[in-house]
Parts: C-alpha cells; structure tokens; sequence
C-alpha cells in the first residue's frame, strides 16, 4: 500500500518553514500532496493558482511532492485521494494544542487516517505567513522568508492576480 499523505494548509504564502517540513517529511512517505485549503473564514493574499504554481515550481524535481487545491473538510480530501496520513508542522506549543484538536475531531471522524507532527527546524520557528504577508504588504524585504521561486515572481511582477483585501 502506497503511504500518501496531505499536508493541508493556506500557504499564503508558501514560506522556507512550509518548505523545511515538506522536504523532511519526503522520506517518511511515497507521495505528498502539498494541499491549498480555500478556507471560507480566510481572506488570502495571493490567488490558489499563484500559491499552487510557487508550490509546483518549488518541487518540480521531486515526483513525490505535487500540489492541489481543495474545498471542504481535510479529511474527506484525503478520502478522496486515497491519502492515510495528514501532516502539520509544529511551531511553538500552542501550535500543539491548537492541532491536537483538530487532529482529534479528524481521528474521530475517520480513525483510518493519522495526523502526523513535524516540529519545525529552530531557525523557522519565527516564520509565519502572517508575518510574511505583513512584510510584503509594507514594502519591506521578506526574502529571509521565502523561497526563491516566490521571491523571484514578487521581484519580476510575475504574481498572478492578488486576491484583494
């Protein structure tokens, strides 16, 4: 059976933490769906198409991570896609208490389904999308942040159409 797993998240966006806990989690799994949840109660800053592109761009030469965009509960994508593990990446410890009530409610709603967690390396734990959007939203240089690919298509102008505040 192949180990699939989703890594749900906003991405808004994708930052060196996201990509820190991706690439160690590759070898942990046969394939990894980076999953861009649109979340109702979320007002993103770059368009699902942009954050899917920077996620493809970043990874085109690893075959067992691809990107996609859902709606709904997590959980019934990974049903979907056949996936048996969910992935979140852990910060600081309320990260912790705030994940372990959703991965609670996710066991509770299919116990065939794992939340796994990967704490994050010490030089990411300050790194937050919020921050980051902040940063670039002001003007000020996020490429401490970002990986290349994001930051080269901020510097080119290359951003497919921003959602607007």
């Amino acid at each position: 059976m192949q180990r699939t797993c989703v890594f749900p998240g906003t991405f808004d966006p994708i930052t060196l933490g996201h990509v820190d806990i991706i690439r160690r989690s590759i070898p942990l799994f046969d394939q990894i769906i980076v999953a861009i949840g649109m979340n109702a109660s979320k007002l993103p800053m770059f368009s699902a198409e942009q954050r899917l592109f920077w996620i493809e761009e970043i990874f085109r030469d690893e075959p067992r991570v691809s990107g996609a965009i859902y709606e709904g509960l997590t959980i019934d994508f990974c049903r979907r896609t056949e996936s048996k593990f969910i992935l979140r990446g852990i910060r600081y410890v309320s990260d912790f208490e705030y994940e372990k009530t959703i991965a609670d409610a996710n066991r509770a709603l299919d116990p065939s389904i794992e939340t796994i967690f990967l704490t994050g390396e010490p030089k990411y734990t300050s790194v937050a999308s919020t921050i980051v959007r902040d940063i670039i939203r002001n003007g000020g240089n996020a490429s401490p942040f970002l990986p290349e690919a994001v930051m080269k298509s901020l510097s080119d102008k290359r951003v497919f159409i921003p959602v607007k505040d």
